[in-house]
Formats: C-alpha cells, structure tokens, sequence
C-alpha cells in the first residue's frame, strides 16, 4: 500500500487506516489495502463539497458527524449490479420456489421475499418481474418485496426507477415491453411492478425492525465486504428471519460457511432452511435483535 497518495489531497497511511477503522465500526465492511486509490478518489469528493482541506479534518468530522457518516459510508460502498444478474436464481424461482409458496400460503395469502443489500434496485425490480405474472391470478393475496441498502443515495435512485437500457440486456422483449417505458438510452420502471416493493434505508449491521419473517431471502455479493465471523453471524440472523422452509440465495462466490446445520443447498448459492433448525438457532440469536422498534414490512 502506498503511504501517501499525491494528488489534490493528502491522503496518508495512517488516514487510510482510519477509514479502515471507521467503515469497518459503521457497517461492519473489511477495506482491503488495495482499495487505497478507490477510498481516495470517492472521499476525495465529498471534501470538494464540504470545501475541506484536508482528509485528517474530513475523517474527524466524519466521526463527529452523524449526517456526514451516512455520507462517508454512501462514499465508500461499490454498487455494480444489472437486472437478471445470476439468471440460474430467478429461474429457480420461478420453477420451484413460486410454485411452493403458491400451495403453503394458499390459507393466508401472504408472500413475503426481501432483497438486503438491493444496491440501485436491479435486484429488487428482477425480483418483482419473476414474481408479477405469478401475482396475476392471486388478486386477493398480499405479496410484498421489501428492499433494503445502507446507501440512502441509491435508495433514492431505486424509487425513481431510471436506468441505461444496457442494464436490461438479460431482460426479454416481451418483459421489457411489459415493465419498462423507453426515452432515447433510459429505461424507466412502469408502476406496476414499482407497487411491489418498498425500499427502505438499513444497515445489516445493526439490529432489524422487521416483525414478521420470509419466504425468500436475497442477499447477494454483500457478504463478500464482511469477515468471516460476522458473516456468519449475518447467515444465522437471515435464517432466523426465514419462515421453516424458506430460501436463502447467496451471490456467486459467497457461502453459508460451517451454517450446514441450518440449511440444505437446494442449487448454485441457493438454500433452504432445514426445518428442525429452529433450537439450533436459538443458540445464535443475538442479543437485542429482538429489541428493535418493530413495524410493518408494508410500510
């Protein structure tokens, strides 16, 4: 890792060491020490906007700052991402996962999926493209996808639902005609499939609201910014948050760890919660989870 970087702002070891520090404290992320110039470049903007002169100074406020850390977190968190991106997912659920919750909900209607870590939505709307034509002939039932980011700026983008139409080179002719409207190089999202999700700003790091549990759970290359221990600590609170036989999907290079006894792999990165695994989980719940403000994922 180089010590310092000269460009605009001095950007020194020790400074990169409490970024480090700080993005690891707010958000549980592990920064590798190549990311140095990429850490430098994004910081580097929010110091032009605050007319700052210095990173020691910026990082300072950043830790005295409650407003600015959402900054500095929203600065530092990659979000890459394409509708369909691991096509193998959503056909499984479709073939299989759909077709099983249409005969365990069918007393009481209610579906539940959640995309954590939803990025700029791409995940999110997929979801909710898989999930429409099944909708179709269950107008009585209640089937919400919940949408969660740590970045409050790609929740905004998520909303708004705009996007370049090379994103949508997975999407087919039938469904982009169907979900998207087109102006010159833009894909906007039709309020149909919008009136399937709700996104909502959380940090997976601190304790969840949510009071009711899933059927499906998609968090997919989040893992990858976390150490081992507390990914499995992640692994053991999304199967508490899973219903018996709900699903966890993993990205591509992501795994459930030593969790083997709490799910079954069902496919590629794709898991389903063991149903005996229920005092297993007892043992793992965190402490205080269960003392966050619970409200409704409808919401």
């Amino acid at each position: 890792m180089a010590t310092v970087l000269k460009k605009q702002f001095e950007f020194t070891a020790a400074d990169f060491t409490t970024v480090q520090k700080l993005i690891h404290q707010y958000a549980g992320i592990n920064l590798n020490d190549h990311k140095f110039e990429m850490v430098y470049s994004r910081l580097a903007r929010r110091l032009r906007v605050l007319n700052i002169s210095t990173m020691a100074n910026y990082l300072k406020l950043v830790q005295s700052d409650h407003t600015e850390s959402i900054h500095f977190i929203n600065a530092i968190t990659t979000n890459l991402t394409y509708f369909y991106r691991e096509t193998h997912h959503f056909d499984y659920l479709k073939q299989n996962i759909l077709p099983e919750l249409s005969l365990k909900h069918k007393d009481d209607k209610r579906v539940r999926l959640w995309s954590a870590g939803c990025s700029t939505g791409e995940e999110a709307y997929s979801i909710a493209m898989s999930l429409h034509s099944f909708c179709l002939n269950k107008k009585h039932w209640d089937i919400r996808v919940l949408a969660t980011d740590l970045d409050t700026n790609v929740l905004n983008a998520c909303e708004y639902g705009e996007y370049p139409t090379d994103k949508l080179d997975n999407v087919s002719a039938s469904e982009k005609k169907h979900y998207f409207n087109f102006h010159q190089s833009l894909a906007t999202v039709k309020p149909k499939l919008k009136k399937l999700i709700a996104f909502k700003r959380l940090n997976l790091m601190e304790p969840w609201p949510m009071s009711k549990k899933f059927d499906v759970i998609f968090c997919r290359n989040v893992l990858i910014y976390f150490d081992r221990l507390t990914q499995n600590k992640l692994i053991q609170r999304f199967a508490r948050q899973l219903l018996p036989g709900g699903y966890l999907i993993l990205g591509h290079t992501e795994s459930i760890g030593n969790n083997i006894d709490l799910f079954e792999t069902r496919g590629r990165t794709i898991f389903q919660k063991r149903q005996q695994s229920v005092e297993k989980l007892s043992q793992y719940f965190e402490k205080g989870t269960n003392k966050a403000k619970r409200v409704e994922q409808r919401d």
